[in-house]
């Protein structure tokens, strides 16, 4: 046997074939967002029609990443807020929102922030962001502080590292390998890419994550990625556990613009 894989496969391990949730319980898990409002608004549409028909209570899990890149981050925020008025939403924490946040104090985040969809959220806030000059970061983090709503950078503050539900780990990024779930940093669970996306051993618990985006949805034994690039494949993607039952909701852009609906089984 490998030596490695002794240290790091956990005892208690658990593949996807054969994780549960707690009896009673539906949970709907959305990868990124990226300010696909349109995206959002369609498949939130779909997930209420869906969990309308079940005898199951049911709950909304955000995985991240609902700013930056996309068109409408402010909207996607204001959706989230008033959607969490009518029914259970919890919302994890990504990466964007953790360097957006420190942008407000910091201009250096700022500077790193823009090209990678900062310049989309602050447009969406009505924020010039193509100040030029030698101040330009300067009055773009002050525009961000009078513009933005404190309710929104509020919520986004207040955002969840992670989320254990019956045998899966709901995160934005991963984890570290060989590391217990309780030891994780947030670093790793928000951050993460290869030492995670190229494990194949089993982890304590099923890794439902997004960050990494891919075209379809990647179902593993140890982990699902659910991030399907909503801001640049028009594809965002719900992940559907009920018992040991697994399904996907998916709100896909048509070529006219117009956005399926799509409904299909896990692998």
């Amino acid at each position: 046997m490998n030596p490695s894989a002794i240290e790091t496969t956990p005892k208690l391990a658990i593949d996807a074939g054969k994780a549960r949730i707690p009896a009673g319980q539906r949970v709907y898990a959305i990868g990124d967002i990226h300010g696909r409002l349109d995206l959002l608004e369609a498949l939130a549409h779909a997930i209420e029609l869906d969990a309308a028909t079940a005898p199951a209570q049911s709950m909304v899990l955000l995985l991240g990443d609902l700013i930056d890149r996309g068109r409408d981050s402010a909207g996607v925020i204001d959706y989230v807020l008033a959607w969490q008025e009518r029914r259970p939403v919890r919302v994890l924490m990504g990466n964007h929102e953790e360097v957006f946040l420190a942008a407000f104090t910091d201009t250096e985040y700022l500077r790193r922030l823009l090209p990678y969809g900062a310049r989309e959220t602050l447009i969406s806030y009505g924020i010039d962001a193509h100040i030029t000059g030698p101040d330009a970061l300067q009055r773009m983090q002050a525009a961000m502080a009078s513009r933005i709503p404190s309710r929104h950078r509020e919520f986004m503050a207040a955002l969840e590292l992670s989320a254990v539900i019956g045998d899966y780990l709901f995160v934005h990024a991963g984890i570290e390998p060989g590391i217990p779930v309780a030891d994780q940093s947030a670093q790793a669970m928000r951050w993460i890419r290869d030492p995670f996306l190229m494990h194949e051993g089993l982890f304590e618990k099923v890794v439902v994550h997004g960050h990494t985006i891919r075209t379809e949805v990647e179902e593993r034994p140890n982990r699902i990625g659910i991030d399907t690039g909503a801001y640049c494949y028009g594809l965002l993607t719900a992940l559907v556990l009920e018992g040991g039952e697994r399904r996907f909701i998916q709100a896909r852009e048509q070529e006219d613009g117009a956005i399926a609906i799509l409904h299909r089984e896990a692998a």
